[in-house]
């Protein structure tokens, strides 16, 4: 019964969306959301890998983020600033690698 779905949303070619939601979103390439995780009004680089059962809303993840199981994002401003994420002004979350504590080092 799970079936991944994308809702005025634009996704990009090599995006894997398994068993998750993404709704007025932006995926670039080489993107995966696992099962039971939702996206919503949220920009995601390529290369980043969601994890289960991850929920994001109104934010940016830089690329290569690897976003770990259970992770929440944009939901409570001040605990997304306690885990070192930058919140701007109008609510929106930006996460890096660095931010998340992984190395971002990738030869192409």
């Amino acid at each position: 019964d799970r079936r991944g779905m994308a809702v005025d949303s634009m996704v990009s070619g090599g995006c894997v969306i398994s068993g998750a939601v993404v709704r007025h979103s932006l995926l670039f390439s080489n993107v995966r959301v696992n099962s039971y995780s939702s996206v919503q009004d949220s920009v995601i680089l390529p290369d980043v890998d969601i994890g289960r059962p991850c929920h994001i809303n109104r934010a940016v993840i830089d690329r290569f983020g690897q976003i770990d199981e259970g992770t929440r994002i944009g939901f409570d401003a001040e605990a997304d600033r306690r885990a070192g994420f930058y919140v701007t002004e109008s609510g929106i979350t930006l996460v890096s690698p660095e931010m998340l504590g992984q190395s971002i080092n990738r030869i192409r």
